[in-house]
């Protein structure tokens, strides 16, 4: 009986400690595994208001002090081993230094918005930062990822970094991540999701924007959302899709004035996100640039092979026309140090679209691709088109699938983005296959949880009128959009689980829905895609996002739209608590709204690593039978 126990609680005590552990709730930073890095508070994400008259400035010190975050960790990353030991230079010529500079740099913003409004308080004590140490699980074996932290190190040169950085401190060719714990087996993940119910006056319709994948190459390591007027703000490459004039410099004109990559050319919206990269030694364009291999990040820039934009309904009420130029972020690009709280990564393949990661990246079974999903906020607040944090003035629904009180609801952009990668050889850190990875800020370390998506409306307004028209009366409308089904099913029970999405339907590039692509092996667990005669979108099943634990750790948190609620629409989804999807709320304090987030490595994600402890509940039943049948005799 205490042998059985003491395995019940160490098996549970181990599976639940896996992933982000005691930071799940989105209090803290994310457990460090593999190379250390320099934590600071984040001063963007505390200025929810900014007057207009600072906002210009405010925006130019925010993005400097994310560059005296970048140069104090190519510093750090460049000192050799041994005087990193030394207190004297994490104290005085590392983490002082850094420190001064922010005070200095948090002043002037804290200056800034006193001339232009109320002088904000408590900003000063974010000037303080600390130097994050490597997981003491590197290299032990005992890590989520199927592998040894300590496998995926420099993998093109012996240990040297690739593009000028020196040394490879951490791991991965750019020296700073990713490393194996970083990755899981898709089909090691538990599937299941439910949708809350639809209302009469749901709007159950879908409307579809076909923009290219962006063959042609136009990047950049801007953000003119986050960083206006700052080249490099992001420390990190974007793949641009549709506007044409995307950078730091573009205004609203040039915006709107610009050619587009969409088919329908009333679609001259600019959607964005990091790059994805093989770290298999490729030297790009960028590979002796800032927010390219002088940050961290090298290898080959991968092209996606198909990208979907989907416009979503809601599950409760009509959705009204997105405000011209509405900026919407989803995700945190520094959610590795600020916490999960605005987390919204979700990785998956193609054919197990009902197991989705947040804070690993999926290894795929052959004949089968990687896919990102950015579900994005689909509640305005009605008034303003920005906020100074650009989160508070969108937001997620609710568990119901209403928006906050104050709040309406929009068409909701689920961004799809599917590649053709190999899962990479861990065990040899991505020499026989290479590492994959996504753009990060430098201090970032490459780390899935940090995947984010830019949107920013420039729809004409008689095409975002047929959008919401469309979408409002149950239709799929757009560019490569299949008909409507003839027939719309009837609505499955609250309880039912959401069926995979695009399970065997993933079109080559450049070719139609009926070319298909390999399915699963046929040792890989099934997946039936469920007939719900959902209309194809651009050649696949209509995306689907599954909603995840709550930062207290229930499964009651909003979801961001997407899961299917049985009539072929895709809709916000609710999933059991530890699914693997995480939704970007905004700030909930602001928005009386849920901050979804969820938790990778709990119970229901860790079922079946949980075979000692049934063992040990059979041991423990056992030693009952027997304790009573000899006090019986006794």
């Amino acid at each position: 009986m205490l042998g059985g126990g003491g395995l019940i609680a160490a098996n549970v005590y181990a599976s639940a400690a896996e992933g982000w552990g005691q930071e799940a709730s989105g209090s803290g930073p994310v457990p460090t595994a593999g190379a250390a890095t320099i934590d600071c508070p984040d001063v963007g994400t505390r200025l929810t208001s900014v007057p207009d008259g600072a906002r210009g400035e405010v925006d130019r010190e925010l993005a400097l002090l994310d560059e005296q975050i970048a140069a104090a960790y190519r510093q750090f990353q460049e000192t050799p081993q041994a005087e990193r030991q030394d207190p004297g230079f994490t104290g005085g010529a590392l983490m002082d230094p850094l420190k001064e500079k922010r005070a200095a740099t948090i002043g002037r913003i804290t200056d800034a918005i006193d001339r232009a409004g109320d002088r904000p308080q408590g900003l000063d004590e974010l000037a303080e930062c600390t130097l994050r140490p490597a997981d003491d699980r590197s290299g032990d074996g005992t890590d989520g990822g199927g592998g040894q932290d300590g496998a995926a190190q420099e993998q093109n040169g012996g240990g040297q970094d690739q593009n000028g950085g020196g040394p490879a401190q951490g791991s991965g060719q750019g020296g700073n991540g990713p490393v194996a714990s970083d990755y899981q087996d898709i089909t090691t993940v538990q599937p299941g999701a439910q949708s809350p119910p639809r209302t009469a006056d749901a709007s159950r319709g879908s409307f579809t924007s076909s923009c290219g994948v962006n063959a042609d190459g136009l990047f950049n390591s801007d953000n003119v959302i986050v960083a206006p007027g700052v080249s490099n703000g992001a420390h990190h490459f974007h793949d641009y899709i549709g506007n044409q004039a995307n950078s730091a410099f573009a205004s609203d004109e040039d915006l709107a004035g610009a050619d587009t990559s969409c088919v329908d050319k009333g679609d001259k919206s600019s959607y964005y996100w990091p790059v994805l990269r093989l770290q298999n030694g490729t030297r790009e364009r960028d590979a002796d640039a800032p927010g390219g291999g002088t940050e961290g990040n090298a290898g080959q820039i991968v092209t996606p092979r198909q990208v979907t934009l989907t416009f979503v309904g809601n599950p409760r009420e009509k959705v009204t026309a997105m405000p011209r130029l509405l900026r919407i972020i989803t995700g945190d690009a520094k959610a590795f140090v600020n916490g999960p709280a605005n987390a919204n990564a979700s990785w998956s393949c193609t054919g197990f679209e009902d197991r989705q990661v947040k804070d690993k990246y999926p290894l795929c079974p052959a004949g089968s691709d990687v896919v990102r999903t950015f579900a994005f906020q689909g509640c305005w607040d009605g008034r303003n088109i920005d906020s100074a944090n650009h989160r508070t003035h969108v937001a997620f629904a609710g568990a119901d699938g209403g928006c906050p009180a104050g709040f309406r609801a929009i068409p909701q952009l689920v961004q799809r983005i599917v590649y053709d990668v190999d899962a990479p050889s861990l065990a040899d850190g991505g020499r026989a296959v290479p590492l994959f990875a996504v753009d990060s800020f430098p201090e970032q370390l490459h780390k899935p949880v940090t995947d984010h998506g830019d949107f920013i409306n420039v729809f004409d307004e008689d095409l975002m009128g047929e959008m919401v028209d469309c979408i409002n009366t149950g239709g799929t409308c757009g560019a490569d959009a299949a008909p409507a089904p003839s027939e719309e099913p009837s609505e499955p029970p609250a309880s039912s689980a959401a069926p995979t999405a695009g399970a065997g339907a993933e079109p080559e590039p450049g070719g139609t829905a009926g070319e298909q692509s390999a399915e699963p092996p046929a040792d890989a667990p099934a997946t039936e895609p469920a007939d719900t005669g959902a209309p194809a979108v651009s050649g696949t099943t209509a995306p689907r996002v599954y909603a995840s634990a709550s930062p207290g750790g229930t499964a009651s948190a909003a979801a961001p739209g997407g899961a299917d609620a049985g009539d072929g629409t895709p809709t916000t989804g609710l999933a059991p608590a530890g699914t693997a999807v995480a939704a970007e709320a905004g700030d909930a304090s602001a928005t009386g709204g849920t901050e979804p987030q969820a938790v990778e490595g709990g119970l229901a994600d860790t079922g079946a690593r949980l075979w000692p402890a049934a063992l040990g509940a059979a041991l423990v039943i056992a030693g009952f039978v027997v304790l009573r049948r000899t006090g019986r005799r006794a």
